[in-house]
């Protein structure tokens, strides 16, 4: 079990895109679990290979415990509804705040396993909240950047403040 250190907002590293995955190994298989330690330790319910320092398009969700953790490599959204959901969300890497942003309300995304095999899935509601959430930030959006000049500004100025105290 190894919890490493989450890059905290405002690190350059959280704005580039991630690569993809070309290599399917065990080294893979050790980042997926320490990134799922340090998920749960942050805690938090997702968590990217670049919240900890590593530029590759992995994910690693747990929204119940109950149903374990799964892993996305390669993850991309293939379809999005039409319909959006308002949902409330954070980073393990800009702890304590969070704001309402609006998402599809389902998504269907492809992904390969720590196999390497081709995978397909279809999410609504805070799983589909969280794919989208996940590969914003694989592509070097954080989440932050989904709301207005103003409620960023603000979330970023009580980010700050705790940071400091």
């Amino acid at each position: 079990m190894t919890i490493r250190p989450i890059v905290r907002y405002p690190d350059r590293r959280l704005a580039m895109p991630a690569r993809p995955v070309t290599v399917f190994d065990d080294a893979l298989r050790e980042l997926a679990t320490d990134l799922l330690d340090t998920m749960r330790a942050a805690p938090g319910i997702g968590i990217t290979a670049p919240h900890i320092g590593v530029p590759l398009r992995v994910v690693v969700l747990e929204l119940d415990p109950k149903d374990g953790a799964q892993t996305y490599v390669n993850p991309e959204i293939e379809w999005a509804s039409p319909e959006t959901i308002m949902h409330r969300e954070g980073s393990v890497s800009m702890p304590g705040v969070n704001d309402e942003v609006q998402r599809h309300a389902r998504v269907r995304i492809s992904y390969r396993d720590l196999d390497g095999n081709m995978q397909s899935e279809e999410s609504e509601a805070l799983r589909a909240v969280c794919h989208q959430h996940e590969i914003d930030q694989l592509d070097g959006m954080f989440w932050i950047q989904r709301l207005s000049r103003l409620k960023r500004e603000r979330l970023v100025k009580k980010y700050e403040k705790m940071s400091r105290t």
